[in-house]
């Protein structure tokens, strides 16, 4: 056996047994991936996937036991590479922060820039996506970490750490009646009350509009969703125009750059919210990593992280 096979194995799993997908991740020939799984089969003596006619259609029981132990042998190959790097380049490299738009768009401003003049030489990369593709990018190791809000930490095989919280805010044209509530009445607004308008908010696959459902839900409301979006940018776009009331991350508004839209705080109706950074357990991280780490959240201290990485899982979902 060898690692080559190991790759095979891995990429066919993650491509959901598509073995004409995992071949061109890998730039090799699909029937080169049949025949190695087939050569290492034989080898273990024991069948890792379930097939009907030439198709996988899953894992066998000993296959997922085999899966288990592929992944932490390619984690710790991955590993080898990743300390080499730090100690031959110390300084350089590169970096992939997996995020959603509100991220990358509204904190990481804050944060790369003073990154970027302390390690010059590492190509930061950003790959946007809702939480669940940033969750995948992680544990298939094509990200070196995520920020998202909540959705992270159910996911089995990622610790996820709190890097800060943050309430939702209502986003209308000065013009809109609900401006002409009192501070005290916007605090108190109901859900009843908000109902009565069109609202234009998050699409569902955004831990934000997860919480906006589950209140109205409880409340037995049914609202007026006119306009689903990804990110907070074009649902304030829509906002500003009347299509409806906007709900965004309070993050995502700032009166001095949205100055044709009034804010309204919504903490009250949909509760408080952590977004989490979120890194692959048992992974070797270099030292620009826990560097930035830091710099999102002084409390991620190298130590706190290196803890955390470290210690087994408990159970929780899985993301294919």
């Amino acid at each position: 056996m060898n690692l080559q096979q190991f790759r095979f194995v891995r990429e066919t799993i993650r491509h959901s047994f598509n073995l004409t997908e995992a071949a061109r991740s890998l730039y090799t020939s699909q029937p080169g991936v049949s025949k190695a799984i087939i050569e290492f089969e034989d080898e273990l003596g024991v069948k890792i996937f379930e097939r009907h006619g030439k198709r996988l259609k899953g894992l066998t029981k000993p296959g997922q036991a085999v899966s288990g132990v592929i992944d932490r042998i390619m984690r710790e190959v991955d590993n080898l590479k990743k300390v080499s790097d730090e100690f031959a380049q110390r300084d350089e490299g590169a970096l992939v922060i997996a995020c959603t738009h509100t991220q990358a768009r509204y904190l990481l401003p804050r944060v790369i820039p003073a990154f970027r003049a302390r390690f010059p030489k590492v190509h930061v990369s950003l790959a946007e996506g809702n939480p669940e593709h940033l969750a995948r990018l992680v544990l298939h190791e094509q990200a070196d970490l995520a920020i998202a809000t909540e959705t992270l930490a159910e996911t089995s095989g990622l610790v996820a750490l709190p890097v800060y919280t943050w309430e939702h805010t209502l986003v209308v044209p000065p013009e809109h009646p609900l401006t002409s509530l009192t501070s005290s009445a916007a605090r108190s607004l109901s859900l009843e009350h908000l109902a009565q308008y069109p609202i234009v908010t998050y699409d569902r696959a955004f831990s934000g509009r997860r919480a906006i459902d589950a209140a109205f839900e409880r409340a037995g409301i049914t609202p007026d969703i006119v306009l689903e979006a990804i990110d907070a940018d074009v649902v304030k776009t829509y906002a500003d125009i009347g299509l409806g009331i906007g709900i965004i991350a309070g993050v995502a508004f700032d009166p001095r750059r949205d100055k044709t839209l009034v804010g309204l705080p919504a903490g009250h109706l949909f509760g408080k919210h952590v977004t989490s950074v979120a890194i692959k357990r048992g992974v070797f991280l270099r030292d620009y990593v826990y560097t930035l780490l830091e710099m999102l959240a002084p409390e991620l201290s190298r130590d706190v992280v290196a803890r955390a990485i470290a210690q087994p899982a408990p159970a929780m979902r899985d993301v294919a």
